[in-house]
């Protein structure tokens, strides 16, 4: 159910106005009947002037007169087309001072292990402006020599829910696009726990990488040199190469 605007006001008009019981009251503008009860009692909302939500074209006179009638009915926030949609949050989130210099960190820890979110996802979960990630996406930020990667969560600009929703959105996305992914690619698409219990890929030693594409393509060539050469596979071939060759000492002589 929506929340009346300025509730805790309209529960003191409601209190001072209205013989609707304390949990009819509490229901309406989310808070606790304990809470609705020292208001009543002058405990809690001292100094708090009361908003009439008839006035303000949240209730009806009719739905209170039900609800004094009735003291199980619920009371039910006027229909305000203009008010639909106000408590979606729009554009990105508010990060308090104290945690602003870190954002840099957070958005390049994003851009390099998630560089498949899109500006206005890592937008959303740090809470800053397309040019910042843009240009720490290009390294022309002016102090990328010296922003180290830092996970957002672990800096509280946001909660692991939130980035486990954004990947696993940007893991579908990319799956419905019918591109294939690399073991670490979908790693990186997945939570933490999903990713420990992952079976890697087979990959080549580097000791031997390369050796997969190797071909005997000299071997022809190198039947037609032994050919040329000769046959000396018996001993009497191969002592005949000797006789063959002059004689060292009568050259010398």
């Amino acid at each position: 159910m929506a929340k009346p605007i300025m509730a805790k006001a309209t529960a003191v008009w409601l209190v001072d106005n209205t013989t609707i019981s304390f949990k009819q009251i509490a229901d309406f503008v989310e808070m606790h009947e304990l809470e609705v009860q020292g208001i009543a009692d002058g405990d809690v909302a001292q100094g708090v002037k009361g908003f009439d939500p008839i006035a303000n074209n949240q209730l009806t006179q009719e739905e209170i007169d039900a609800a004094q009638a009735n003291p199980l009915h619920k009371l039910k926030l006027k229909f305000n087309a203009a008010a639909q949609g106000e408590e979606k949050r729009r554009g990105p989130r508010y990060t308090p001072l104290s945690k602003r210099q870190d954002r840099p960190a957070s958005i390049l820890w994003l851009v390099k292990f998630h560089p498949e979110l899109t500006d206005g996802q890592v937008s959303k979960l740090v809470g800053t402006t397309k040019p910042t990630i843009q240009a720490i996406r290009e390294r022309t930020h002016w102090n990328i020599a010296n922003i180290q990667p830092i996970d957002p969560v672990a800096l509280g600009l946001c909660k692991q829910s939130e980035l486990d929703a954004v990947v696993q959105k940007a893991a579908a996305k990319k799956a419905a696009a019918g591109e294939v992914m690399t073991d670490d690619e979908r790693r990186k698409l997945v939570s933490t726990e999903q990713s420990l219990g992952m079976e890697s890929e087979p990959k080549i030693p580097t000791a031997i990488e390369g050796l997969e594409t190797f071909t005997l393509s000299g071997s022809e060539e190198s039947e037609e040199d032994a050919a040329d050469k000769g046959d000396y596979s018996d001993a009497d071939s191969f002592f005949s190469i000797l006789d063959d060759q002059p004689d060292v000492e009568e050259e010398t002589k």
